[in-house]
C-alpha cells in the first residue's frame, strides 16, 4: 500500500495536539504563572520540558520501539512491572485523577463563578452527578457523536483561547510580582517549572495513546518501520509548537494577573475571573461553555479508553460494567474538590514521572544496549526505588533516619531530582551486568 498523502503528517500532528491539549492543562500554567512572577519565563522554560518535550519525546519513543502499546515496551523490564505500570498509568489518567480533575475544573470554570457563597456548597456535586451521568452515559454508548463535537470543540476552544492571549495583550492585567520561595531564583523556577509540567499528566497520556497515532499513520500506507518512525516524529514537531504557545501565554496572563484579582488557589478561578475582566460576563460564559464541553468530551474518552483497557486485561465484566464502576469512582473522588485532587496527584507523579522518563531514555538507546534485560532491569529498579522514595516524601510520609541519609547525600535530591543519579547508576551497573554477562538474559 502506497502513502495515500505524504504530508499526512499535519492533520495527524493536529490529532495529536488535540489529544494532548485539554481544558485542564490551561490551568496549570495559570497557576504556574501567579507563582512564579517576575521569573516565569525561567519556570515556563522548565514548564516546556516536561509539559511539552516530553510527552512528545514519549510518542517518538514509542513509534521508535516499533512495539503498539505501553504495556508491550515494557515487557522489557519484566511482565509484571509491565502490567503493573501500565495499571498505574492509565488509573492515572483515567478515574483517579485526571477524570475527576475534568468535572471538577468544568465546575470551577463554568459554574463556580456564577454561583453565591451559598449556593457554592451544594453546587459541585449536584453538578458533578449531572456531568458524570452524562460522561458515563456516552462513553457507555460509543457514537460518532463524541468524534465529531470533539473534531468541533478543540478548534473553538483553541480559537477561545487565542482571542484570550490577544486581549491579555491590548488590556494587560497587571506587571507580575515578586516570585514566591520555589521560584526565587532562575535555576529553582526552572527546576519548579519541571515538576509543575508533571501535572499536565501528558507524558504519561502520551505513553498510553501513542498507538493512536501510529495506526494513523499506517493508515496512510506507511507500513516500514523507519517511515511509521519518521512519520511519527513530523507529527510531533506538528503538536509542540502549539502546545508551547499557549502554555507560554497562559502563563503570562497568570503572571500579570495577581494586582488584579489576588493569589487564588487553583489556576481555574484565575482564567475565570480573567475571562470577566477581558469579556465581560457574556465572554466568561462563552469560555466557560468551551471548557465545560471540551472536559466533558475529555472525560468521555478516558473513561472508555480505560474500560477496554482493564476489560480486555482483566477478562472479567462487561465493558459498560467497567465504564460505571470508573464513572462512579470518578463521581466521588471529584467531590474532595479540585484543590484536593492537584495537591494529591503529586506524589503519585513523583513516582510515576521518575520511571517514564528512564524508560523512554532505554528505548531510544535499546540497540545500543542490545535490547537486554540487565540493562533495562537495572536502569528501572534503582529508579523505582527513588521513585517511590519521593513520591512518599511529597505526601509527607515520615521514613525516619533514611530522610536525612537521602536529603543529605543524593545529589540533586533537594531539588527532588534524586531519582537521576540512581538512575545512572542503575544504567551503568546494568552495563557492567551486561559486559560480565555477554549471553542475553
Amino acid at each position: 500500500m502506497q502513502p495515500t498523502n505524504k504530508n499526512r503528517f499535519i492533520p495527524i500532528g493536529l490529532m495529536l495536539f488535540a489529544l494532548f491539549f485539554g481544558a485542564g492543562n490551561l490551568i496549570f500554567p495559570a497557576s504556574m504563572g501567579q507563582a512564579a512572577g517576575d521569573n516565569v519565563w525561567w519556570a515556563l522554560l522548565g514548564f516546556c520540558i516536561t509539559g511539552v518535550g516530553l510527552p512528545l519525546i514519549a510518542v517518538m519513543a514509542i513509534g521508535y520501539s516499533g512495539e503498539f502499546s505501553l504495556q508491550h515496551v515494557a515487557r522489557r523490564i519484566h511482565p509484571s512491572f509491565a502490567v503493573f505500570y501500565t495499571v498505574v498509568c492509565y488509573m492515572s489518567i483515567g478515574p483517579c485523577f485526571a477524570v475527576p480533575r475534568t468535572g471538577t475544573v468544568s465546575y470551577e470554570i463554568a459554574i463556580r463563578p456564577f454561583l453565591s457563597d451559598e449556593s457554592a456548597s451544594i453546587g459541585l456535586p449536584i453538578f458533578l452527578a449531572i456531568f458524570f451521568i452524562i460522561s458515563g452515559w456516552l462513553a457507555a454508548t460509543p457514537s460518532k457523536l463524541v468524534d465529531r463535537i470533539g473534531k468541533f470543540l478543540t478548534p473553538a476552544l483553541v480559537l477561545t483561547i487565542v482571542i484570550f492571549i490577544v486581549q491579555s495583550f491590548i488590556t494587560p492585567l497587571g506587571m507580575p510580582q515578586t516570585p514566591a520561595a520555589p521560584y526565587a531564583t532562575p535555576f529553582k523556577a526552572v527546576v519548579q517549572g519541571i515538576l509543575d509540567g508533571y501535572n499536565t499528566l501528558d507524558a504519561i497520556a502520551a505513553l498510553v495513546f501513542a498507538s493512536l497515532v501510529i495506526k494513523a499513520v499506517q493508515a496512510t500506507g506507511f507500513s516500514a518501520p523507519s517511515e511509521v518512525t519518521r512519520e511519527v516524529y513530523k507529527s510531533s514537531f506538528v503538536a509542540a509548537p502549539l502546545l508551547a504557545v499557549i502554555y507560554i501565554f497562559i502563563a503570562k496572563i497568570g503572571a500579570e494577573s495577581v494586582s488584579a484579582i489576588g493569589i487564588q488557589e487553583t489556576g481555574a478561578p484565575i482564567l475565570a475571573e480573567s475571562a470577566k475582566i477581558f469579556f465581560g460576563q457574556a465572554g466568561a460564559m462563552l469560555l466557560s461553555a468551551m471548557v465545560l464541553l471540551a472536559c466533558l468530551t475529555t472525560s468521555i474518552g478516558l473513561i472508555s479508553c480505560c474500560a477496554y483497557y482493564i476489560k480486555d486485561l482483566t477478562g472479567k465484566f462487561h465493558y459498560i460494567t467497567w465504564v460505571v464502576i470508573f464513572t462512579i469512582v470518578s463521581y466521588l473522588i471529584g467531590l474532595f474538590g479540585l484543590k484536593t485532587i492537584i495537591v494529591s496527584t503529586i506524589p503519585v507523579l513523583m513516582f510515576i514521572y521518575p520511571i517514564c522518563v528512564a524508560l523512554v531514555f532505554l528505548i531510544f538507546i535499546d540497540k545500543f544496549i542490545g535490547r537486554r534485560r540487565c540493562v533495562y532491569a537495572w536502569t528501572i529498579g534503582l529508579t523505582f526505588i527513588m521513585a517511590l522514595y519521593n513520591g512518599l516524601q511529597t505526601a509527607k510520609i515520615a521514613l525516619g533516619g533514611l530522610d536525612e541519609i537521602i536529603n543529605n547525600w543524593v545529589p540533586l535530591q533537594s531539588y527532588g531530582l534524586g531519582w537521576i543519579p540512581f538512575a545512572i547508576v542503575g544504567f551503568v551497573l546494568g552495563l557492567i551486568n551486561k559486559w560480565i554477562k555477554p549471553v542475553r538474559i
